[in-house]
């Protein structure tokens, strides 16, 4: 298993996969797939896991630039997938997971 961190919209995504290679999309690209997330719950523990899972569960393969890529770690065990600030490095708490509501 692989931790992989990467720039996304002056975010850092860490991300869980069993697979990173070469990319066939183009020279210069790194590709991500088979992430690995946290079996759903019923009741939601981490709302930044969520996410995650809601924006790549569609996913098969990611292609990311080389030069967004900043770490990729082989590891033995699967830990938390995190957002952070691109600027602070600190841990996004609160996420727009849904659009804000517009009183009629």
């Amino acid at each position: 298993m692989y931790k992989v961190t990467f720039h996304n919209h002056n975010k850092v995504y860490e991300l869980y996969c069993e697979q990173v290679c070469g990319s066939e999309f183009s020279y210069g690209f790194v590709e991500f797939s088979k992430f690995v997330f946290e079996p759903s719950h019923d009741l939601v523990v981490d709302p930044t896991e969520e996410k995650l899972r809601d924006e790549f569960k569609d996913v098969e393969t990611l292609n990311i630039p080389m030069h967004s890529v900043i770490r990729v770690e082989k590891v033995k065990r699967r830990g938390a997938c995190v957002i952070r600030d691109g600027q602070s490095g600190e841990k996004v708490t609160h996420l727009p997971l849904d659009r804000p509501r517009t009183k009629s």
